[in-house]
């Protein structure tokens, strides 16, 4: 079975509430019981983490290094800044795959930087939260080729 850390960054335990217009309706408990149940159905382990600080974010891609074949990361804000995640993630090698549930780039000008790019697979943005069962299909495929 393929082992998946998603990582869901500051602000994002808000979705139903903070601007739906931008994130959706669906609460963040829902979604989590959405995600749950769609990575069982596909056969993979996924453990979900939401912090609103970054060195607790930086900690869990650390112990990842240990146990994960995948990173889906939804970082919020830190993607704009936060080059102590992209230094995790680029230092624990794990196949990672930035995702954001809004269109970063149809937004104010500061939210088409990514800092965490260069250091992913691939980026999702702007799907909804169709945007989380896409990356963990994305990163299944991936692992699946290398295993």
């Amino acid at each position: 079975m393929i082992k998946l850390l998603l990582i869901f960054g500051p602000n994002i335990n808000l979705m139903g509430s903070r601007d739906p217009s931008h994130y959706g309706d669906t609460p963040f408990d829902s979604l989590n019981q959405m995600i749950l149940k769609y990575a069982s159905d596909n056969k993979v382990d996924i453990d979900i983490f939401q912090s609103n600080y970054e060195g607790a974010i930086i900690d869990k891609i650390h112990e990842a290094k240990n146990w994960a074949d995948g990173i889906l990361i939804n970082p919020g804000a830190y993607v704009h800044y936060s080059y102590a995640i992209r230094d995790a993630i680029a230092a624990v090698k794990i196949p990672t795959i930035d995702v954001h549930i809004s269109n970063t780039y149809a937004r104010e000008a500061f939210r088409e930087k990514d800092v965490l790019a260069p250091v992913c697979q691939g980026i999702i943005t702007g799907f909804g939260v169709n945007g989380i069962f896409l990356g963990i299909k994305g990163l299944f495929d991936i692992i699946s080729k290398n295993k």
